[in-house]
């Protein structure tokens, strides 16, 4: 769902840019105020893990369309609301400024979709109520697959939202909706399965890695290093390899627009979008995750592996940049 600058105008683009940074102000108040360093090395590596999957398209049998992960619900379940939301950010932003995904003044928009709603609908109404008196398979599965599928659903009504109030396309809301609400229906449920059999495998692994899960003692069956060694390997993996396989058909929103519009090339016009043009123009050195001016298979998994770096350098680097956690003293209670 990275909507392009053409389908929002300045003025809903701008808005949801104030609603974006405001909850990014507030997420990164909650996280300082719950100063958990150990967090600093899951969010850069889940944030890759996440940039990697994001490239694996899959299909959606019978509909020509294809969907990937969002993340949002995973990251939540992972590192909390307000962690996961900021890393979440991160590989949104990475996306959008190095590989053109998604438009720059879009930006907003894009954040408040595809991040808000999994990092906190779906983490504070559905994750942790249904871990409230521990973690289980079931619970991990019914969590992940009901979390990702209204996230989404929220996610793609909120952009044919945007779309109707920004006025600028004619993409009829009624038929633009019934036909976004049922696709994402499909890929929220496929994100679900893949969201369950990641935390699974945490919680077997990591147990208290988990958020939102009442205390109970479980033996680890691995090291926290070698937990996080293990999902970076994976994301390199999906990255580098697995994402010359993932599918061609265009995704939910795309496929959504040609079969109301007959196109996806909405074109806008305006000084907002040339700006934003000229920026993401000049900072996109692997436009649509390949080399410029080439189709090499080489530039998809040299996309995929220098992206889920700068994505951890990013990360990691704005934890120490911006504090978002301290160190705590000798004589400082841990929570």
């Amino acid at each position: 769902m990275h909507m392009a600058d053409a389908l929002v105008s300045p003025a809903v683009a701008g808005t949801m840019y104030v609603l974006s940074t405001g909850a990014a102000a507030y997420s990164i108040k909650q996280v300082r105020e719950e100063n958990d360093p150990k967090k600093i090395p899951v969010m850069g590596v889940m944030g890759a893990f996440v940039f990697a999957t994001q490239m694996l398209n899959f299909t959606i049998p019978g509909t020509g369309s294809s969907g990937h992960l969002c993340g949002g619900m995973m990251l939540s379940a992972l590192l909390g609301p307000y962690a996961g939301f900021l890393t979440m950010i991160g590989v949104l932003l990475i996306q959008c400024l190095l590989f053109a995904d998604g438009g720059l003044l879009a930006l907003g928009c894009n954040i408040w979709n595809m991040a808000f709603y999994g990092c906190f609908i779906g983490a504070l109404l559905i994750w942790k109520p249904i871990m409230r008196k521990g973690a289980s398979r079931v619970k991990i599965i019914v969590a992940s697959i009901l979390g990702c599928v209204l996230t989404l659903q929220l996610g793609a009504f909120s952009v044919t939202l945007e779309t109707l109030i920004s006025g600028i396309t004619e993409l009829p809301f009624a038929v633009f909706v019934s036909t976004m609400q049922p696709i994402h229906l499909a890929i929220g449920a496929v994100e679900g399965l893949i969201t369950a059999a990641v935390l699974i495998f945490v919680n077997e692994a990591r147990p208290e890695l988990l958020w939102g899960v009442s205390e109970e003692k479980k033996e680890a069956k691995l090291s926290l290093r070698n937990t996080i060694v293990t999902l970076g390997v994976v994301a390199a993996i999906c990255g580098g390899i697995v994402s010359l396989f993932a599918s061609a058909f265009p995704d939910g929103l795309e496929w959504s627009m040609e079969k109301v519009a007959g196109t996806t090339e909405l074109e806008a016009s305006g000084g907002a979008y040339e700006v934003a043009d000229s920026i993401q123009t000049a900072t996109s050195l692997l436009p649509d995750y390949a080399f410029k001016n080439s189709e090499a298979a080489v530039g998809t998994s040299f996309s995929g592996i220098v992206g889920s770096l700068v994505v951890v350098a990013v990360l990691v680097g704005a934890c120490y940049a911006f504090r978002f956690f301290r160190k705590k003293s000798s004589g400082e209670k841990v929570a």
